[in-house]
């Protein structure tokens, strides 16, 4: 069984599958830096987790875009600290222009039921 949460006719920010939720890219305010941005990012990440019974602790993997490598320790910094006492997932990350110019970091993220 396939489950869908907050569809449009675009995407589904949650799908569910075989026990494994994957969520749809995450995004920060415009307005803020990059650090703000990603604590954003990772928040939206916990709370749709949350929704569907799962938590940060149970998260498999996650992809990061971020728009500029001279933002990587600043985006590690704020990463590293939100999963602090918690086993890291598996996690690539790379430089690409996203969806707006303001937005500096996008993260796309697969857990665990």
């Amino acid at each position: 069984m396939i489950k869908k949460l907050h569809s449009n006719q675009r995407m589904s920010k949650t799908v569910i599958h075989n026990q494994t939720i994957y969520l749809c890219g995450q995004v920060g305010n415009a307005e803020d830096d990059i650090k703000a941005q990603t604590l954003t990012c990772l928040e939206k990440i916990q709370t749709l987790l949350e929704e569907v019974g799962s938590d940060k602790s149970k998260l498999l993997s996650v992809t990061v875009w971020i728009k500029d490598m001279a933002d990587f320790a600043a985006m590690n910094e704020v990463y590293d600290q939100w999963f602090e006492g918690i086993q890291p997932p598996a996690r690539a990350c790379g430089e690409s222009a996203l969806a707006r110019p303001e937005l500096l970091v996008e993260m796309i993220a697969i857990a665990a039921e």
